[in-house]
């Protein structure tokens, strides 16, 4: 049956015992725990406030407490067992328990009428609906206008006057309504924390501790094929009221809401945007809230940006900025329609931002169309060579359904191999990923492109965690920026030496390149991202941070340091490069004493032959401090900040310092005439 045709769903209409009861609307919109605290149920709570707001006759209706965090399917079912319909929001995370909920809904109640929305249902969903019978109705892109159209009509029987849904009907024949226009009037759409859409959910989880997801605008300018965001909501970007966003942030200081997610593609790209952080910065300071304000940068307004992002960071709103590059290869950046973003206006910021002071996290995406290993290990190297020794977040490549990158036809054009893993939070508990019910989500990974094979890709994943031990890590990064600085020699050559080649007799160095080179065959045959440990914290650690964890746990630093030293000077000595005698060791000897490591009772000095501390930090801030040979003691300050369990150290220093890169202790100079800390 062709898209404008027409027909009756499965189940026509929502029956009731009593024609004169209100109709129970069902909202499911379930969302994983970070820390103990839960976000609001944004999505249904904001189509509920528009209903509230336009529907012809909202007596009809009885909306019921939603289901808002992951529990089991039984405890879910029996919050939402009477309703008449319910509405599921889903997304990667929540797909596979939404279906689980519905079926046990419908095997208790055949008549209940289940209606999926979200990013999850795919726009070309026939064989969505035919694999999920339990799916009533699909919704597609915004959902305002359609949860009102059908609560309106649909539930009446009227399905053919309600936009954007798609169903089968009782002959089994696919009917797809045409796309409702998108809202250009926010001023339509109520914020369901304004309108006390969230009040009655409060009062019943008077413990919570809720956290926000937060909209000033919709759209994005930008079509990146393996983002949904311009397939979702188009080009064009509307505004909400800046009153209505003003007012939004007295009511989270008001519920004394910690932690605020702006959901926003560009933040920053508005003139207003300074505005409102400049008011989510003085209410900070005047009220305490927010603490955090967490938003994705626009990519092309580099002053705004960076002027936003500083405002950000000095009233302590942030913890850092994501610099989301994804790339930096032109014909990458061609293949997934980001040529039109600015490279430079990237690094730019990136500059700006270390001489500031302000700490930068780039994004770069693992296994793009067009991507080689050759590309992605010299981009790498080009990234930190402009200033980014923070860190950069290597991230696996997930097909989305509603991205321009979910069509068969783009991944067969760029040769992409795509295997379902389990989907685990980096840092989540193990017990919290583990189901009850056995129901956990999945998600689709690209292990190889006709660019990057197979075997090519598990050598870019073994590099990018490579990269991230001894740089990022910081557990060689002192001797890496010295020998780049002096020699000119490659980031990228001094990664892969500890990648590359014959490592006999370097036993250490060899257990962490077969440990990362195993793991990323693990991912190509459907493993999860990350290394699940019981041990440590019983959670999920990338790879880097679990070799270091068990480098330390098994005492095996010591000998990690003498064969790191070993191999970087038989590559300078192969290629004739020289650097002062004594230096390397130096630069060896400090980073070693400055890894944090737990059971440390006492400070220690550390005498060199070289400023190599001073050195070292002005590199990232661009500040030219000269190499001097001069002797200098440093004293390390291990007893500051010490730890008494593996535990802890685990905890507040590998898992905690990941995005501050704070691995390393405090250092001061010991001579009283030069003394200061650095």
């Amino acid at each position: 049956m062709s898209p404008s045709a027409t027909g009756l769903p499965r189940i026509s209409r929502v029956r009731r015992e009593n024609p004169a009861d209100p109709i129970r609307v069902g909202l499911v919109q379930v969302n994983n725990s970070f820390s103990g605290q839960n976000y609001f149920p944004y999505s249904i709570g904001i189509l509920q406030a528009y209903a509230e707001r336009h529907l012809k006759n909202l007596e009809r209706y009885e909306f019921m407490l939603p289901v808002y965090s992951r529990t089991t399917v039984q405890d879910a079912f029996e919050k939402i067992k009477d309703a008449d319909v319910v509405f599921f929001s889903t997304y990667v995370w929540n797909i596979r328990f939404s279906l689980e909920l519905a079926r046990r809904l419908k095997s208790a109640r055949p008549e209940v009428l289940t209606v999926f929305g979200g990013p999850q249902v795919p726009n070309h969903v026939e064989d969505f609906l035919r694999k999920n019978t339990v799916v009533d109705v699909a919704c597609h892109g915004e959902g305002e206008q359609v949860f009102v159209a059908l609560l309106d009509r649909g539930l009446y029987g009227d399905w053919e006057s309600v936009p954007s849904i798609s169903y089968l009907t009782e002959d089994g024949s696919l009917v797809q309504r045409p796309l409702v226009e998108r809202l250009k009037d926010m001023a339509a759409v109520p914020s369901p924390y304004l309108s006390g859409t969230f009040d009655a959910l409060m009062k019943a989880y008077p413990k919570e501790n809720w956290i926000v997801m937060w909209e000033t605008n919709r759209g994005c300018p930008f079509s990146c094929t393996f983002c949904d965001w311009g397939s979702a909501v188009a080009s064009k970007v509307f505004q909400f009221e800046l009153p209505r966003i003003l007012k939004e942030i007295d009511w989270f200081a008001d519920h004394r809401i910690e932690f605020i997610f702006c959901a926003d593609a560009n933040f920053g790209m508005l003139p207003r945007d300074y505005d409102i952080v400049h008011y989510a910065a003085k209410t900070k300071t005047s009220r305490g809230y927010p603490r955090a304000l967490s938003v994705q940068n626009t990519k092309n307004a580099t002053e705004r940006a960076y002027s936003v992002q500083k405002l950000l960071s000095d009233a302590g709103l942030n913890k850092g900025v994501t610099i989301a590059l994804q790339s930096v290869d032109p014909d990458t950046l061609k293949s997934i329609k980001r040529a039109n973003i600015s490279t430079e206006s990237f690094q730019e910021l990136q500059r700006r931002f270390t001489r500031d002071g302000v700490e930068t996290y780039s994004d770069i995406i693992l296994g793009l169309p067009g991507e080689t290993y050759e590309s992605f290990a010299t981009g790498t190297s080009d990234v930190i060579e402009n200033g980014q020794h923070n860190r950069i977040q290597f991230n696996n490549l997930s097909i989305l359904p509603n991205a321009e990158m979910g069509d068969p036809d783009y991944q067969k054009k760029y040769g992409m191999e795509i295997v379902e893993t389990r989907v685990v939070n980096i840092h989540g508990s193990i017990a919290d990923d583990a189901s009850a019910d056995g129901i956990y989500e999945t998600q689709h990974l690209v292990v190889g492109t006709s660019s990057m094979p197979r075997p090519d890709w598990v050598r870019t994943r073994a590099f990018s965690w490579m990269t991230a031990l001894l740089h990022f890590d910081k557990i060689l990064q002192i001797p890496l920026i010295l020998v780049h600085e002096q020699t000119r020699v490659r980031y990228r050559d001094l990664i892969e030496l500890f990648m590359e080649g014959s490592l006999e007799g370097y036993p250490a160095l060899s257990e962490i390149r077969d440990f990362f080179l195993a793991k990323a065959k693990d991912i190509q045959d459907g493993g999860a991202e990350y290394v699940h440990s019981e041990k440590w914290l019983n959670i999920w650690w990338p790879a880097d941070e679990h070799a270091f964890i068990k480098m330390s746990v098994e005492g095996k630093l010591e000998q990690f340091y003498e064969e790191a030293e070993r191999r970087l000077q038989s590559y300078l000595d192969e290629r004739g490069l020289k650097l002062p005698p004594g230096l390397l060791h130096d630069a060896v000897v400090l980073n070693r004493s400055l890894v944090k490591q737990p059971f440390q009772t006492a400070d220690v000095d550390v005498t060199l032959s070289f400023n190599v501390w001073e050195f070292y930090h002005s590199v990232p801030r661009g500040l030219g401090v000269a190499l001097e040979r001069k002797p200098r003691t440093y004293r390390v300050n291990r007893t500051k900040a010490s730890w008494s369990s593996w535990n802890d150290w685990c905890r507040e220093v590998v898992w905690y310092g990941n995005k501050k890169g704070a691995y390393l202790y405090s250092n001061s100079l010991v001579e009283p005439e030069l003394a200061g800390h650095f």
